[in-house]
């Protein structure tokens, strides 16, 4: 398989199973369940709706402050308006092309503030380090918090009870062997792992050697509070989902953030995914589903929006550049 051809697939396939499910969701749902789905969006209440947006907004704004923390010790810090206007663009991009948008802001940081790709791709990849460990961190919280009804439903898919507990500590033993393997091992591809792993742990240790770590960690949380936040604040636009705990929803919560990473934006999937998890907790197909649409919906026009509004508003901001 050529370079092409890979490329072409990586781009290609998550929009087609996007739309695909979209397709599928269509055609599983009856004419009756689509019109209440559509009643419960057009009749969402906007109040609701537009805190979640508002969160979203600030999510964004403490993105770019904190973006900022990692550039600094490198010796640059960029106006906080092209930080906002680049991570804008990123994620537009990213609706269209998979991780395209990461590249993007690298080359955008490069072209308006003159910092280095490499540096600029450096401090990207050490946010999503951190954004992965944030969102393991609310899994084994939400796992800890619904072991029980989590456990049942997996019971009662067919998974046996021993059979789950052997399975995981069969992992962890798995995952333990590999590690020490890594460790000991010349091998090429091992070398390559410790690099790679090494790196990770460079960039993550490297937050608290910053000035301003603790500044870098308040917007850290307050970035994926706000996610939770504009998340729990749609329970009330539906009428059967209002009185769900948070930690029902963080369960929702983490399916729909999975949904986000397999397709475009989570096209198709994430109402799928989100209305699947509020089922555990005997919320209806057509709740869920309107749940599902309507965050989606909502946070998926701020980043067509202002990701197209930035796309236009960037290059005339910097036209010296």
């Amino acid at each position: 398989m050529t370079a092409n051809l890979k490329k072409s697939l990586k781009t290609i396939l998550p929009i087609a199973l996007g739309v695909f499910l979209v397709w599928y969701w269509y055609n599983s749902t009856s004419e009756t369940d689509r019109e209440q789905i559509m009643y419960h969006i057009k009749e969402a209440d906007l109040f609701w709706v537009g805190l979640s947006v508002l969160m979203g907004i600030i999510a964004y704004f403490a993105r770019a402050i904190r973006w900022n923390y990692l550039l600094k010790p490198l010796g640059y810090q960029p106006k906080f308006s092209n930080n906002l206007l680049i991570i804008l663009v990123s994620y537009f991009a990213n609706l269209g092309i998979p991780r395209s948008g990461e590249i993007l802001r690298a080359t955008a940081l490069t072209t308006y503030e003159g910092v280095p790709f490499e540096k600029g791709f450096g401090t990207i990849v050490t946010e999503r380090v951190i954004d992965l460990i944030m969102l393991l961190t609310i899994i084994t919280i939400t796992l800890f918090m619904q072991t029980e009804i989590i456990l049942e439903f997996l019971q009662d898919m067919g998974f046996d009870y021993n059979k789950i507990l052997l399975l995981i500590a069969a992992g962890i033993l798995a995952a333990l062997f590999f590690f020490i393997f890594i460790k000991r091992s010349s091998n090429g591809f091992a070398v390559k792992i410790k690099i790679f792993v090494k790196g990770l742990l460079d960039g993550v240790l490297s937050i608290f050697k910053m000035k301003n770590k603790w500044s870098f960690v308040f917007f850290t949380l307050l970035i994926w509070a706000c996610y939770i936040g504009m998340f729990v604040v749609i329970k009330n636009t539906v009428a059967e989902t209002v009185d769900l705990t948070i930690g029902q929803l963080l369960v929702a919560f983490v399916a729909g953030a999975f949904a986000i990473t397999t397709t475009n934006g989570g096209i198709g999937l994430y109402p799928i995914a989100v209305s699947k998890a509020l089922a555990i907790f005997g919320i209806s197909k057509v709740s869920g589903d309107a749940f599902g649409w309507i965050m989606w919906i909502s946070q998926t026009v701020i980043v067509v929006a202002f990701g197209a509004i930035s796309f236009l508003v960037l290059p005339l901001m910097n036209r010296n550049r």
